[in-house]
């Protein structure tokens, strides 16, 4: 079985019980994204769980398909050819998946915007570290603070090149995500995503700077009307600089709130 793209699989079994033993999933509804060769599929089934995975490679499909009959002859594993950033997904409780690396970002920011209860998910480990930064420091971007405002990352695992075939280039971590609504009122969801986007598109300019260059999402006016309802400490610092409530803020007066 070969990897597609930059599919690298799992093959440390010892790994693959730790990952699908994180979260109780016995009689859960379990997304899994890039099944792969299907061994924490598996290790998932075993223990109880209900499991829709989704797998991109037909040709891992057919052997998906032959290799777990029985299991999706007893409907307890579905499986849906396509790209998990645009097919329809079916309702789920939780989600269990070694991501590609080159997805994550879009995955991740799809999955958070569906809704889920709980999320183990592998990835690159400095993709991971972006997702913990705190503001000030070097790791911090657009990732950290969208992640960070609709959910919680707790590192689990971290695993070496040679735990997969093909060997990565790069370590891996395994997180957990619990969703939890923002810590501070967002007026509008989508203002708010464009809002950390064009500043964090400008990093190294000043707020003032950055949301004056981001005329391609906001109207000239909301933007001077945004700066003129914010502190000139604020408007002065750099975007890597600001906490989550002041993002909230910058956002809500871009609302006009």
């Amino acid at each position: 079985m070969s990897a597609p793209r930059d599919q690298h699989f799992l093959t440390d079994q010892r790994a693959v019980e730790k990952i699908a033993g994180f979260v109780d999933v016995s009689g859960r509804r379990v997304l899994e994204i890039g099944p792969g060769g299907g061994v924490l599929t598996r290790a998932l089934l075993d223990r109880g769980a209900e499991v829709v995975a989704v797998e991109v490679d037909p040709v891992l499909v057919e052997e998906l398909g032959i290799a777990f009959a029985d299991e999706i002859e007893e409907g307890r594993l579905r499986i849906i050819p396509g790209d998990a950033k645009k097919v329809d997904l079916p309702p789920f409780d939780i989600v269990v998946a070694n991501l590609p690396y080159s997805v994550s970002s879009k995955i991740t920011f799809r999955l958070l915007e569906i809704g889920f209860e709980v999320a183990v998910l592998m990835y690159q480990k400095e993709f991971a570290q972006r997702m913990v930064a705190r503001p000030g420091t070097p790791d911090v971007g657009r990732l950290s603070v969208m992640v960070q405002t609709y959910a919680s990352v707790k590192p689990l695992l971290e695993l070496p090149p040679n735990a997969f075939r093909p060997k990565p280039q790069v370590r891996s971590w395994v997180v957990r995500i619990t969703p939890h609504e923002p810590p501070y009122p967002i007026a509008d969801r989508a203002v708010y995503a464009d809002v950390v986007r064009v500043l964090f598109s400008h990093r190294r300019k000043t707020v003032r700077k950055g949301l004056r260059s981001g005329k391609d999402a906001f109207p000239p006016e909301a933007i001077e009307r945004a700066i003129a309802g914010l502190s000139d400490d604020l408007l002065q610092r750099r975007p890597e600089d600001l906490t989550l409530r002041e993002f909230a803020l910058v956002a809500n007066r871009m609302s006009g709130c």
